[in-house]
């Protein structure tokens, strides 16, 4: 057996082959250049050949960085003292954390729940609302993306992911993103709708920012109607588009925010629901009515104190990153017309639209040569998603774009 530590690319490529997917290993061969990662520290990622790569991808998890230094801390001081719970006596590392997270918020909403990803989130506050109101249909957004299990994969909208599925996911209806009464006209044809979820900043759908006052229109179109509002910030939020949540600065009506990858500053996994007491009531009544073995997990909620505390101190680092990477992107876009359809983005979340995926995956093989990590769209492949870190240096900008704009004209090139 080879040993983990050496990063011993070959024996990883065959392991995973072996017992994931084959189309996984070749991907991930592509993408690390016959090299696999082994550490980690601040926005480099260190691989097995000893090359590094600057990390502008991570899907959103790594906004603080890897193996930021207060949150390991934390976390290997839980580990050394009770990294798992009981789940009969209470842990005081959740209570503070749920303390934590709802200050963070501003305190309008109370009542929390922890998981260990975004889709568990998804499923509890979905479920909450059906148990609370009595009905069953929830309103999605078209481009959505909430998850894969079951109950998430119903919102979630592309058809990539629903494929062969859709007999097993009733009670969603999407509607159209640039209509102002499309809740309405969903209220119109049903009294059974439970709840409105959408994403402020739909990441997965291309990096597209729904409109505020469309947003503001529906929300009030369903509390009208008695159903709860959910604002699925899992990507999004956490300072990753500027505020603490995009919903609440937005002043938007929402019965609950959810929360999740940079939760967990980057080293441990967990989410977090944090909602109101009306959508909290079922859970508050029955505390069994939806429970998991890892909810509240100790070694994981350590790690949201001085994480949530970090990210406000990079406040003016986020901003300045942002600043930047809208004045880079725009320049290549500017001198690419013909390769850039787009740019879109907000804060640390950039989407750059190019002319087709074909185009797309000459523009990967570049950045996988140049070391350079983003995030795909799965849903929208001509896209690819920038998601710097918030403590990001104005050089760690600059050498991103450089490498973009390197391998754009490589893709030209290849193309021409």
């Amino acid at each position: 057996m080879s040993d983990i530590k050496s990063g011993d690319a070959k024996a990883t490529f065959k392991q995973v082959k072996k017992h994931f997917s084959p189309s996984l290993a070749m991907a991930g061969k592509f993408m690390g250049q016959g090299a696999v990662e082994t550490s980690a520290e601040g926005c480099r990622v260190t691989l097995s050949d000893g090359r590094q790569a600057l990390d502008f991808g991570s899907y959103a998890v790594a906004l603080l960085g890897h193996r930021n230094v207060a949150v390991v801390r934390a976390v290997r001081d839980q580990l050394d003292r009770m990294p798992t719970s009981t789940r009969s006596v209470l842990n005081p590392v959740p209570a503070l954390a749920a303390e934590t997270v709802v200050d963070y918020l501003g305190g309008a909403l109370p009542k929390v729940y922890f998981g260990s990803g975004g889709a568990d989130a998804v499923e509890v506050a979905v479920k909450l609302a059906r148990v609370a109101t009595g009905r069953s249909t929830v309103i999605a957004v078209e481009g959505a993306f909430h998850g894969k299990t079951l109950g998430a994969l119903a919102l979630t909208h592309h058809d990539r992911f629903r494929g062969g599925l859709d007999s097993v996911l009733p009670g969603a209806v999407h509607i159209d993103p640039a209509r102002p009464d499309a809740v309405a006209r969903v209220l119109a044809e049903t009294d059974d709708v439970a709840a409105l979820i959408f994403e402020p900043v739909q990441g997965e759908n291309g990096v597209t920012t729904l409109d505020p006052a469309i947003l503001a229109r529906w929300c009030a179109d369903a509390k009208a109607a008695g159903a709860f509002v959910i604002a699925d910030e899992i990507q999004v939020g956490l300072r990753r588009c500027g505020e603490r949540s995009v919903a609440l600065a937005a002043g938007l009506p929402v019965d609950a925010v959810l929360l999740g990858k940079a939760l967990g500053g980057g080293v441990v996994p967990v989410s977090a629901m944090v909602c109101s007491e009306e959508l909290y009531a079922p859970l508050a009544a029955d505390f069994v009515l939806h429970t998991a073995t890892f909810s509240g997990h100790p070694l994981a909620t350590a790690a949201i104190v001085p994480a949530l505390a970090t990210i406000e101190e990079h406040v003016a680092d986020g901003l300045r990153v942002g600043a930047e990477m809208a004045a880079g992107l725009e320049a290549i876009a500017a001198d690419h017309p013909e390769s850039v359809s787009a740019v879109r983005g907000r804060g640390l979340l950039w989407g750059v639209d190019f002319v087709s995926p074909e185009f797309v995956g000459e523009v990967q093989v570049g950045l996988a040569q140049r070391g350079l990590v983003v995030s795909t769209c799965l849903s929208r492949p001509e896209v690819l998603r920038l998601i710097p870190p918030i403590v990001a240096t104005s050089e760690d900008i600059e050498q991103a774009l450089f490498l973009l704009r390197g391998s754009i004209e490589q893709a030209r090139a290849a193309v021409a």
